[in-house]
């Protein structure tokens, strides 16, 4: 169980460094505009506010991954759990496919994370 959670946490970090990168340098381009459905008009006002969250996804990963290297289970679950609830409030207020992206895989990571200590 322990090695099943380890994969699906680091899964979960490398969801979440690619959010990062889209979020902090692809916004305004168009693999960026597709991936959110922007017009380059609406990612030009907003590219800050990308920058913002994408650095906010860049820290669940790196979190998960310190847990995973080395900052033990503890580290692990709370990281999960914070991607968890990210995804949740993403669900509510900004798409609600938000859920599958970050939520479903997070709790998915928990459940053999957690049976395995």
């Amino acid at each position: 169980m322990l090695i099943i959670g380890n994969v699906l946490a680091a899964l979960v970090a490398l969801i979440h460094v690619y959010i990062a990168v889209l979020e902090m340098f692809l916004w305004t381009k168009p693999q960026g505009r597709k991936a959110f459905g922007f017009t380059p008009e609406f990612a030009d006002q907003t590219r800050v506010l990308g920058l913002n969250q994408g650095l906010y996804n860049g820290f669940l990963a790196a979190g998960l991954i310190w847990g995973l290297l080395g900052g033990g289970f503890a580290a692990i679950v709370f990281f999960l759990i914070c991607v968890a609830i990210a995804g949740v409030v993403g669900a509510l207020t900004a798409s609600r496919r938000i859920i599958y992206i970050q939520t479903v895989p997070a709790v998915l990571a928990l459940i053999p994370t957690i049976l395995a200590h």
